[in-house]
């Protein structure tokens, strides 16, 4: 096991960032972050007051790994600069100010969770997911951990099998057709934009899903969460009507190449009463 001790570019919370962050390959539940690595063997990271983040992995590949799932070179702060007088986040960047969303291990993973989370609950999609990585990928010893998957943990599965873990059969499909046709994990040495166009092209791949891997698997923030239940709702409150999926993207298009990140903010504005809505007019 080796240590680093890293200072994160900007502000910076882990137990604001890694609160709901659990998986079936992490937890938080002990005190530090504990995670299974892509690189092999466990990870670990605190942050102690004086806000350096404690780093532990058995290689420096594993450094390198917990890095950027914890995301601590990505300074947000000029999205912090650039909305505080927004109408809809201002309110909440003081109080948000040190959450960064985490990454996820492979790409792959998050592509498990884009085809898991369409069109239905939070909830329940991460049970989903929970469940297909638990059949898939091995336990660590000594842990209940498990390993990220890669594109050959499902390169070898039927969608049948994927269907029998809770995973739709279309859904399936494309899971098990990407991860057959091509190296998923490259696409994070590809620009935004191109690494999107590729996913894009793939049938049973929307707005939604491209933007959560983009966010969650690549590190990237140009790209927004499209069609996002919680954003939807959202919307139809600043709007006082229902509004259609494709709405959202007129509700992060003024954020621009943070609109990935300003979604997420969003979100946990709204869920924390920060975000002002349009009161009713009285009858």
């Amino acid at each position: 096991m080796i240590a680093a001790a890293v200072r994160p570019r900007g502000p910076f919370s882990l137990r604001f960032s890694a609160r709901l962050a659990g998986n079936a390959t992490r937890t938080t539940s002990g005190g530090p972050l504990v995670t299974a690595l892509a690189a092999g063997g466990l990870g670990r990271a605190w942050q102690q007051p004086d806000g350096v983040v404690q780093l532990r992995a058995p290689d420096e590949a594993g450094l390198d790994e917990l890095r950027f799932v914890l995301a601590l070179e990505d300074d947000h702060s000029e999205f912090l600069a650039r909305f505080r007088e927004d109408a809809l986040l201002g309110r909440a960047l003081p109080r948000l100010r040190g959450f960064r969303p985490l990454r996820l291990s492979t790409v792959t993973h998050a592509l498990l969770r884009a085809v898991a989370g369409q069109l239905i609950t939070a909830r329940r999609a991460r049970e989903i997911e929970r469940t297909v990585i638990r059949a898939a990928t091995p336990q660590l010893p000594g842990t209940f951990l498990h390993a990220p998957p890669t594109p050959a943990t499902f390169a070898r599965f039927a969608p049948a099998e994927l269907r029998r873990l809770g995973l739709g059969a279309r859904r399936g499909a494309t899971l098990v057709r990407l991860c057959r046709s091509f190296d998923l994990e490259r696409l994070r040495s590809l620009p935004t934009s191109a690494a999107a166009d590729r996913l894009e092209r793939e049938r049973g791949l929307g707005p939604w899903s491209v933007g959560l891997v983009c966010v969650e698997g690549l590190g990237r923030f140009e790209r927004g969460l499209v069609g996002d239940l919680g954003l939807v709702k959202l919307c139809a409150a600043l709007r006082g009507r229902r509004v259609e999926p494709w709405e959202t993207a007129e509700l992060l298009e003024p954020y621009g190449e943070w609109a990935g990140l300003a979604g997420i903010y969003l979100l946990n504005a709204w869920r924390l009463g920060l975000v002002p809505l349009a009161q009713p007019r009285a009858a």
